[in-house]
């Protein structure tokens, strides 16, 4: 049996059409789960991508724009957006320590979020980079630095869950979501249901939801989460 607490839910608004995300916000309604917005750079540089989200009210934001850069630039770029009143905000956790603390200590309001390893990448893929660590134990010393930064939440592949668990006592947000099992260019994927079992806070959703009928998958989600 899952929780009677609702489920959280954000939604990756991946588009650029602002008449798509709209659609997705009024068919993505709903009273059975607590639903979120996801933004990323893909619609926030699109002509008038940012004046959309700067005018959505009552909902809750996450802007995933994964800064990755000089402790300096991450700090100009959190106090760039603040005006956007968003509740969510990521940062690559391998931006280093330093960047981390200091862009925690001017995020305010808005929940840092740190980003582990990306869905996309495996073993091999890090290997390729030239990581000497193999996913997992990349993701603890990942987790590690969030918890020593005091950051809010941390992104990280339902794979890597109760690792991270173990670690981060923060809010944990799980990409990588299928409803039908395609992965996609995603690599560490699972279905929300077993991962809300394993101890995610935020799901992160997307094609699963918006490519289609985004009422009928709607509702196949609700029907996979609540049965």
């Amino acid at each position: 049996m899952m929780s009677n607490k609702k489920k959280n839910i954000f939604i990756a608004c991946d588009t650029k059409k602002i008449s798509l995300v709209r659609k997705i916000i009024k068919y993505s309604e709903t009273k059975k789960l607590n639903i979120g917005y996801k933004f990323g750079l893909e619609f926030l540089n699109t002509k008038n991508g940012r004046l959309f989200i700067s005018k959505i009210k009552k909902k809750i934001i996450f802007l995933d724009i994964k800064l990755n850069d000089i402790p300096n630039t991450c700090v100009s770029a959190i106090n760039a957006i603040k005006d956007l009143k968003v509740n969510y905000l990521t940062i690559h956790i391998s931006s280093g320590l330093e960047a981390l603390r200091m862009s925690k200590k001017v995020s305010g309001k808005i929940k840092l979020v740190g980003v582990t390893t990306l869905t996309s990448l495996d073993d091999n893929s890090l290997k390729e980079i030239g990581y000497k660590k193999n996913v997992k134990n990349l993701v603890k010393h990942q987790a590690k630095l969030a918890k020593k930064a005091k950051l809010d939440a941390i992104v990280c592949s339902a794979h890597e869950l109760r690792l991270v668990r173990k670690i981060f006592k923060g809010e944990i947000i799980t990409p990588g979501i299928k409803l039908n099992g395609k992965s996609n260019d995603q690599k560490r994927v699972m279905s929300p249901k077993k991962a809300i079992t394993m101890g995610s806070d935020w799901l992160v959703i997307g094609r699963s939801i918006t490519n289609g009928n985004i009422k009928r998958n709607m509702k196949n989600l609700i029907d996979h989460l609540l049965k």
